[in-house]
């Protein structure tokens, strides 16, 4: 997308209050949508990158998601699948699967609904180099050892945090379910 692209603009509950080039949503701070997927290989192994210098919010830093803005009258599973699809350089990727959706709020300007997505991708990947300036699939212990080495997008970072939080509750959930029932 680029800056002169429509997006819409929401509220604090996720409701289409206007719409605004996204340069401009940028630039006044206006909350917006965004889908962020993790893609993981046949492996498991996670897609991560290092977002090119000239990408307009968090040049230059590490991401564990592919994904972007959300653009006007689009839905979070319609960008989910084309942004996986772009960033990846891939076609016919299967639907993401939605995850959750929070809102992220670095209470400094940047304030976005962030729907977070999971896909496997087994094909090979052909990044876009408009957006990614390095890339590889790295095992989770390994995205582990790297959280602290290098610096990340916050954005992604939070969502990543939140997704291992979502899936520690998912499992301890599952474990209490199984011993009550035994």
């Amino acid at each position: 997308m680029s800056a002169e692209e429509i997006i819409d603009i929401v509220d604090e509950n996720d409701r289409v209050v206007g719409r605004s080039p996204r340069g401009e949503a940028y630039a006044r701070g206006l909350r917006h949508r965004c889908a962020f997927i993790l893609a993981r290989d046949a492996g498991g192994r996670i897609f991560v990158h290092r977002r090119t210098a000239a990408k307009q919010v968090f040049p230059s830093l590490y991401d564990m998601f592919v994904g972007g803005v959300v653009g006007a009258g689009e839905s979070y599973d319609e960008a989910a699948l084309r942004e996986a699809e772009e960033e990846l350089g891939v076609n016919g990727l299967p639907r993401p699967e939605h995850v959750f959706t929070f809102l992220y709020d670095d209470e400094a300007g940047r304030s976005w609904w962030s729907a977070v997505y999971e896909v496997r991708c087994d094909r090979p990947v052909r990044p876009q180099p408009e957006e990614v300036a390095w890339w590889d699939f790295l095992s989770e212990a390994e995205l582990e050892r790297r959280l602290g080495e290098w610096e990340w997008a916050p954005d992604g970072l939070v969502a990543y945090q939140r997704l291992k939080a979502y899936r520690s509750g998912r499992a301890e959930r599952a474990e209490r379910s199984e011993r009550s029932e035994g």
